[in-house]
């Protein structure tokens, strides 16, 4: 991963985006992983999608970083979420790092947008949010790492979003109703799944625009 900042179709890091969500910088995060329980069950997969905002205020999603994730010594691997996530963990193919290399690979990238856009921290945004973010903080704990960029407990649930915006809490169902395209066999992909988030996010982010600069005028005006 290159040292500089990448660019989109639509410009480089705004800072206005810290102004947005009180110096908070949003980064929308998906794990996949061998259980439900965040000490004792295999991180096996994480992506970071960075979203920023254009001149006019509005959100879009702009990259991904991205990695395998060898399980940790001892870790619980339930074969019935192997299946529903399709990680075949001693496959030669996966090209999987150690839990230090990748998770320092996307707290890297994090940073990077973090001072580039003037926020004081990330906060992560996932689909049930609590999951991935419990996730992320045992891997730190486990591995005694520093200079975690994500708030410790605050996030961004989309499920709950999903609800009020759309009456939807299910991903495939909050991004039909938001207009998305939706490829279930793509589905539990790390990648995909933080880039359909990300991009749900943003679509919901957007669409209470005019509501959130009401809020923002002074009365009278």
């Amino acid at each position: 991963m290159s040292d500089s900042i990448p660019d989109s179709p639509l410009g480089t890091a705004n800072p206005a985006i810290s102004q947005r969500f009180r110096g908070f910088l949003p980064v929308v995060v998906d794990v996949e992983t061998g259980g439900f329980n965040a000490q004792t069950d295999a991180l096996l997969e994480i992506a970071a999608t960075i979203v920023r905002m254009d001149h006019d205020g509005r959100l879009y999603v702009a990259d991904t970083v991205h990695a395998h994730v060898n399980p940790f010594e001892g870790a619980n691997m339930d074969p019935e979420s192997l299946k529903v996530n399709g990680i075949k963990p001693d496959h030669p193919l996966r090209l999987a790092e150690d839990e230090v290399p990748a998770m320092t690979k996307i707290f890297k990238r994090v940073r990077e947008e973090v001072k580039a856009t003037q926020c004081n921290r990330a906060i992560l945004v996932g689909h049930n949010a609590w999951f991935d973010l419990s996730f992320v903080n045992a891997c730190v704990a486990r591995n005694g790492m520093k200079r975690n960029p994500f708030h410790a407990f605050s996030s961004f649930d989309t499920a709950t979003m999903g609800g009020m915006v759309y009456g939807q809490t299910v991903l495939a169902k909050a991004a039909d109703a938001a207009g998305m395209k939706w490829d279930s066999n793509e589905a539990h992909s790390a990648r995909y799944d933080t880039e359909s988030t990300a991009e749900l996010f943003c679509r919901m982010v957007n669409a209470v625009k005019p509501v959130y600069e009401e809020f923002l005028l002074p009365s009278g005006e």
